[in-house]
């Protein structure tokens, strides 16, 4: 919690003072993207322990041997994730309300949130799955979660970016849950389009994540 509540600080009421839009103020603008953000390094952080049970404890072996089915094993770890996903998001939204932001909560929103950490737990997962090394796990979060902090549209618009750039970002999925979660903390209608780019993610990270579990299976 303490990044998120950093970045609450240093965009929303330091930088976001200086900042002015056509409607709103910055730290309304910013909020969705930190909540975004937040569910996204939530879900990745708390599976990819998988991975030391897998490599170092060696105690990954006993759910594989035991009547576990790999299903409920794979949605149990991801479900923790979102629980711990949607605390975590309730936090951040009573912070920011403290903070002056101005936000329209909704059962929606909630969802978009879960739906979002969902698809960066199956990430974790499916990394701890196939990678061998601790110093492996680091370079998802260095290559891949970071350059997604900062470019999918959670501190600024997307729209400023390079077009080739800019079609390369509107196909991950961060730039889209920042997108539906703007919308619908300004009381706006649910994006269709987004919804479904996630659902997508999510179904496909549950089934490569369900695949490298039952490789580690039979290995």
């Amino acid at each position: 919690m303490v990044a998120p509540l950093l970045y609450l600080t240093a965009f929303g009421w330091g930088l976001g003072r200086s900042v002015q839009l056509q409607s709103g103020t910055y730290l309304d603008f910013i909020v969705p993207g930190i909540m975004a953000l937040n569910s996204m390094n939530i879900g990745f952080h708390s599976i990819i322990s998988v991975h030391a049970e897998r490599v170092y404890h060696k105690s990954l072996e006993e759910y594989l041997i035991s009547p576990i089915d790999p299903k409920s094993f794979l949605t149990g770890k991801i479900l923790g994730a979102v629980l711990k996903g949607l605390i975590s998001s309730v936090i951040i939204i009573l912070t920011a309300l403290i903070f002056g932001a101005n936000l329209t909560l909704s059962a929606e929103l909630f969802f978009v949130l879960a739906l979002n950490t969902v698809i960066f737990a199956e990430v974790g997962f499916y990394a701890a799955m196939r990678l061998a090394t601790y110093e492996e796990m680091a370079q998802v979060n260095t290559y891949i979660l970071l350059p997604m902090s900062f470019m999918c549209g959670t501190f600024f618009s997307t729209a400023t970016l390079p077009e080739g750039l800019r079609f390369f970002i509107n196909c991950l999925p961060l730039t889209h849950a920042s997108q539906l979660l703007r919308s619908l903390t300004v009381g706006g209608s649910i994006l269709f389009d987004s919804l479904l780019i996630l659902a997508i993610f999510a179904a496909l990270g549950f089934f490569l994540s369900l695949k490298a579990l039952k490789k580690c299976q039979e290995d």
